[in-house]
């Protein structure tokens, strides 16, 4: 009985076929595309051309404590929950749902870093949604508190981006 799941194209899982990678790498230079990903029969395959994939997210989260963060979680890196915003700050949230990007190309230094100060209208990072480049900017003079965001990432409608002070 034949198996009419797999095209006579397709890899066998858990083997790599190299010809199958070069033709991704090159529709994701063609298509201008940052990242690839494919699962088929408990084969993954990830593919990013800017930089360092993540790892998967761990199973379960874990659980908050009643007393609040500890040390460990006040200085959390990138991918862990972010720590709330001081107050005082204003909240620069995505009007899109599409990938963040700090600098206007991989090897740019970035628009902001925490601790610089910004003006009203100053770009603060690039949306990609479609193909297209949206900068979002600064809707107030103050602060960069803190990024929400890696570099990279994919962003929803609403997410946090930046904390900024308000200059007083």
């Amino acid at each position: 009985m034949k198996d009419k799941t797999k095209s006579p194209d397709a890899p066998s899982a858990g083997r790599i076929d190299f010809d199958e990678v070069r033709k991704v790498i090159a529709l994701l230079e063609e298509k201008n595309l940052s990242e690839f990903g494919v699962e088929v029969d408990g084969f993954k395959l990830r593919i990013s051309r800017f930089g360092q994939v993540p790892s998967p997210p761990p199973e379960a989260p874990p659980a908050a404590s009643a007393a609040g963060p500890s040390v460990g979680e006040a200085a959390a890196p990138f991918g862990a929950p972010p720590a709330e915003p001081d107050r005082n700050a204003h909240v620069v949230t995505s009007p899109m749902v599409g990938t963040f990007y700090r600098a206007p190309d991989p090897t740019a230094s970035p628009f902001v870093d925490i601790g610089d100060t910004v003006k009203k209208g100053q770009t603060l990072c690039i949306i990609e949604a479609m193909k297209l480049m949206n900068e979002i900017e600064s809707d107030i003079d103050g602060t960069v508190d803190e990024i929400f965001v890696e570099n990279g990432k994919p962003v929803e409608y609403g997410q946090k981006l930046f904390a900024v002070i308000a200059q007083v």
